[in-house]
């Protein structure tokens, strides 16, 4: 089969999975997790449920697989931030904030805790925080070697510190309150204050 057949053949089966994920996200935030059916998001879509079935097995399957892209933007979107110019501590400061922007908006899209329990399992979730891990880890590390974050605690802690604390952005109300935590937690990873210099004896 002739190559340019075959990628025109490979780019209608991604349209149709993108859309598919597209609509099932749409109804789960319109009916709830057990309001949907494969039926539903069969005509939503504008595909058959034979063509629906050829693609995922049942409503879960797709939610893990919107789910996923998600998370691989975002990681995509961190990855970039990384790379730009600048100093290793305005690059971070960067990610931190782009990091609490994402918690908050995630918190936003996921309804219910049935839902966000369904989204947070599966080998996808552990590797991507691995990914973020070392992604904050190796940034933390390069900053602090040009003497602009702590040095008293490891990268790696230091990078589980930033992970959890940001978290907590899915749960302020706005995105103006993610960025103000994201300070926060910057501020959490500079050099200590040594304090005044006491003077000798007189």
């Amino acid at each position: 089969m002739p190559k340019l057949w075959n990628d025109t053949i490979e780019a209608h089966r991604e349209a149709v999975r993108d859309a598919t994920l597209d609509a099932a996200a749409e109804l789960v935030a319109e009916h709830g997790l057990t309001g949907v059916k494969m039926a539903q998001i069969a005509a939503k879509t504008g595909i058959g449920r034979a063509t629906l079935y050829k693609y995922f097995p049942d409503v879960e399957a797709i939610l893990a697989a919107w789910h996923e892209r998600h998370i691989r933007a975002h990681l995509a979107q961190l990855t970039e931030i990384r790379d730009q110019d600048g100093t290793a501590a305005e690059r971070l400061e960067k990610v931190l904030n782009a990091y609490a922007k994402i918690q908050h908006e995630r918190a936003q899209h996921h309804h219910g805790t049935e839902l966000a329990a369904l989204l947070h399992r599966g080998e996808h979730v552990t590797q991507a925080q691995h990914h973020l891990h070392a992604l904050f880890r190796d940034l933390i590390t390069e900053a602090a070697k040009a003497g602009d974050v702590r040095e008293d605690v490891s990268g790696d802690e230091l990078a589980s510190y930033c992970l959890h604390a940001l978290t907590a952005a899915g749960t302020l109300p706005s995105r103006a309150a993610a960025g103000r935590l994201a300070s926060v937690t910057l501020a959490g990873l500079r050099r200590p204050d040594p304090g005044p210099v006491s003077g000798g004896a007189g």
